[in-house]
């Protein structure tokens, strides 16, 4: 029995690492869940969001681009977001002129951070992303809360609900 019918939006996150550059690299097998994925969330009926990473672009369905600098983060964190069931807008894409920390330093106040594989400074990123309460496996693979946040408002005003 599915209870998928039950919740009025649902958020799917299928895993990113078929799509992902560094799994790639290491030619590990990944399953490509974001077809299955979006077959569901379709079966049931109700609005949805499914994130994944940029490699999946060409596998997402007329997906809409998140960035930290248009939340005010200290990172790019691209992320994409194909939606079912309701309309998401884009918003402005920052331009990117602060340059990113080197592989393996620590982010200096100018520089946006790259949270990915191994990275330095983890206190740090979890200031940066908004995510306190995470680990480094959490980080690498974290969607900001921000994005989160501007989806749902999106949904809610988009439902006649002002947040």
């Amino acid at each position: 029995m599915t209870y998928g019918h039950r919740f009025h939006f649902i958020h799917a996150s299928p895993p990113c690492q078929f799509y992902s550059k560094t799994q790639r690299i290491r030619k590990n097998d990944h399953l490509d869940l974001l077809a299955p994925t979006r077959d569901a969330l379709n079966a049931v009926g109700v609005p949805w969001v499914i994130e994944n990473v940029m490699g999946a672009e060409p596998e997402m369905r007329d997906p809409v681009l998140l960035c930290g600098a248009y939340f005010g983060l200290n990172t790019y964190r691209h992320r994409l977001f194909e939606v079912g069931g309701w309309d998401l807008k884009a918003p402005d894409h920052p331009e990117h002129v602060r340059r990113q920390t080197k592989m393996g330093r620590r982010r200096q106040p100018e520089e946006m951070g790259v949270y990915v594989g191994n990275f330095v400074g983890v206190e740090g990123a979890k200031e940066d992303l908004g995510v306190q309460w995470m680990s480094r496996e959490g980080i690498r693979e974290c969607i900001p809360p921000a994005y989160m946040e501007y989806i749902g408002r999106a949904f809610l005003e988009g439902q006649g609900i002002q947040c």
